[in-house]
């Protein structure tokens, strides 16, 4: 081998002839160096995933059990427990509902509105009072779309039941000055709007005294029904 090989041959690494081979030392590699600091941040950081897991897990499987309504009931009906169920839900705290707990407790009251199937009972729909009152009688009174305010109708909302002229006769009210008959009044129950005539009819509650008067200004059409203004002011 020519010295020119031999040189080519040592500087790729390969033994020369006679020579023994040594062996090859690994490169050494320095060992990272552990940042106490940075472990321990990565381990708080893992432990409060974990806790906020646990809690969210712990949040979406918690469930209350709640009355639910199954079956129609109208203004003023009394609850009965067929009317009731219950269903396991979760629940945000805003939602005001009755205890799964407490159903026998709404059991025998009356509905402050109309209660629908599917919904959710919750306390303010329910009353233990009689809705007509003792002393008081029940007027029904018939709206026309014109005469039905934008404002709903809601059960205990005051009224007021107006005396107008009939139609073809002299409005005495405004040529003598005298306002108009008036009778107080207390919504019990409005229906929706009836098909093809629009009609709502007003279940209005009023004293024994002026329920058959009020009957009367229905019968002649010669009533109206004003929305009386909040606590009476």
């Amino acid at each position: 081998m020519s010295k020119t090989q031999e040189r080519t041959a040592a500087a790729n690494g390969v033994p020369l002839q006679g020579q023994v081979a040594r062996p090859v030392t690994p490169p050494r590699v320095s060992a990272r160096r552990r940042r106490p600091g940075v472990i321990a941040l990565s381990l708080a950081l893992i432990a409060a995933g974990g806790a906020g897991v646990a809690v969210l897990l712990l949040q979406v499987g918690h469930r209350t059990e709640v009355v639910t309504v199954v079956r129609d009931v109208q203004v003023g009906q009394v609850v009965t427990q067929d009317d009731l169920g219950t269903a396991s839900i979760a629940l945000d705290p805003a939602v005001k509902a009755v205890q799964g707990d407490d159903l026998a407790s709404v059991v025998g009251k009356r509905a402050a509105v109309e209660l629908k199937p599917g919904s959710l009972l919750t306390p303010s729909q329910v009353t233990k009072d009689n809705l007509v009152k003792a002393g008081e009688q029940l007027v029904p009174i018939g709206l026309k779309p014109e005469q039905v305010p934008a404002t709903a109708l809601v059960p205990g909302q005051k009224v007021e039941l107006v005396h107008v002229p009939a139609q073809g006769q002299a409005d005495t009210g405004k040529s003598s000055g005298t306002p108009p008959e008036t009778i107080a009044g207390r919504v019990v129950k409005a229906s929706g709007a009836a098909p093809g005539t629009g009609i709502v009819v007003v279940d209005v509650a009023t004293t024994a005294t002026d329920g058959p008067t009020a009957a009367a200004w229905v019968s002649a059409g010669t009533l109206r029904l004003v929305l009386a203004a909040p606590d009476g002011s």
